[in-house]
This record gives structure tokens, sequence and C-alpha cells, in this order.
């Protein structure tokens, strides 16, 4: 599955620039969730610093803003989509212009809080609101689509997601559709599922950044996994 030339704008070459410096992006190989051996491994945990965490909410608001998806409230999913959707809401309001003034946040405790204003939900109340839900990547989509359900019973309407990274791997092998987590996701509840860069997007950044070994592990993944 040869990779196809594509554009990468300066928001995402900023992104991935800083994925490598701080190792959130690593190239060799490492053990997924799901089993396999992956030749490259992201985690955006390690955007870590006040320079980082500006840089990453300008790449997930810009994502945002050219979409053009209209939307109320960001949502982030406990834990790590918490403090994204806090800093992107920010940035929304700093860059996005006046539509993006009153764009709210809200997130999910892990357990029902029974005392004060009690519920599952912190944050802005969901109910009739356009929900975008955002998180780090979507690997078999669970914890997406526990997000759903809780908006769901909150009463509020997802209307898109949006990701770091899209893997642009199958879910599962035995699936004849050979459906990504974001497309799977996407088809299920008929909303679009966004991405500040997808492994396409990396594999032309690195370029001649990466040895011919690791273009031959990428390029073989992608041909067992890839969509």
């Amino acid at each position: 599955m040869p990779a196809t030339a594509i554009t990468l704008e300066d928001y995402q070459k900023t992104f991935l620039e800083l994925g490598l410096e701080c190792q959130a992006l690593r190239f060799g190989s490492f053990k997924l969730n799901s089993g396999r051996q992956s030749p490259y491994f992201f985690n955006l945990g390690l955007f870590n610093s006040g320079k980082l965490l500006a840089n990453l909410a300008t790449a997930y608001a810009i994502a945002i803003i050219q979409s053009e998806l209209k939307f109320d409230v960001i949502f982030g999913p406990a834990y790590k989509g918490i403090p994204l959707a806090a800093i992107v809401c920010v940035k929304l309001a700093e860059i996005g212009g006046t539509k993006f003034q009153n764009v709210q946040y809200a997130f999910n405790r892990q357990e029902v809080k029974d005392h004060g204003e009690g519920g599952i939900i912190v944050g802005a109340c969901l109910e009739d609101k356009r929900v975008l839900i955002i998180d780090d990547v979507m690997t078999a989509g669970t914890a997406i689509n526990e997000a759903f359900d809780i908006i769901s019973m909150a009463q509020g309407r997802v209307v898109g997601c949006i990701i770091a990274l899209d893997r642009q791997e199958i879910v599962h092998e035995s699936n004849p559709e050979r459906l990504s987590a974001t497309q799977s996701v996407s088809k299920r509840f008929n909303v679009p599922v966004l991405s500040i860069v997808s492994l396409a997007h990396v594999v032309q950044f690195m370029g001649s950044k990466l040895s011919p070994e690791q273009k031959s592990a990428i390029e073989e993944y992608r041909k067992a996994y890839g969509v």
C-alpha cells in the first residue's frame, strides 16, 4: 500500500515536529493494547509542558475551525480528554473569532457523584446541545462509544469527534469491510471523525528521516492492517 503524496499544512508540521521533539511520536517496535506489534508509537500524554500544550491546542483548534463543524460544547472523555477539552475551548476563543467565544466544555467523572451538584457530567449542561467529542487517538473506539452513551443519557447530541492521530488501521482482521476505528465510529453514529493528522501525514512528513528498515516496517504494517 504505497503512500500517496499529500500536502501538510504548517500547523500539522509543527504538531509532528513537536511530537518528535518530546518523543510523543517514536519509531521502533511497540506492542499495542490490541496485541499488534507496531513500527511506531504515539503518546499524546508527552505533550506535557506549557509550550507543547499551547501548540497542541492550536493544532486541534485549527482542524476544528477548518472543518466548519457547528457545535456548542466540547466534551472530553475521562481522563485524557479532560485537559484537551479545556485547552482547546480556550484556544478556540482566542483564535476562532466571535462564533467560538461562547463554546463551552464538559467532561465525565468515572464515578457518579451523589453529593453537591451530583451526576456524572462536570462543566456545561449537555441537554439539547450539539456536542463535539475530543480525544487523543481512536483504536477500538471503545472510549468514544462510551462517550456517545454518556452524552445521550445527558440528552446531548453528538455532531462529530476529533482526535490527534488517525492510525488508519482496521479494528478487526475478520471484518470483511476492513473499517478503521474512525470509519467504524463515523458509520455507526453518522458523524464526521476529524483528526489533526493521519498515518499518511506522518509518513509524508518523515520522508527521508526514516531509515529503509523503518519505511519497510511501516509499509508491511499498513499492508497487514491499513485501510
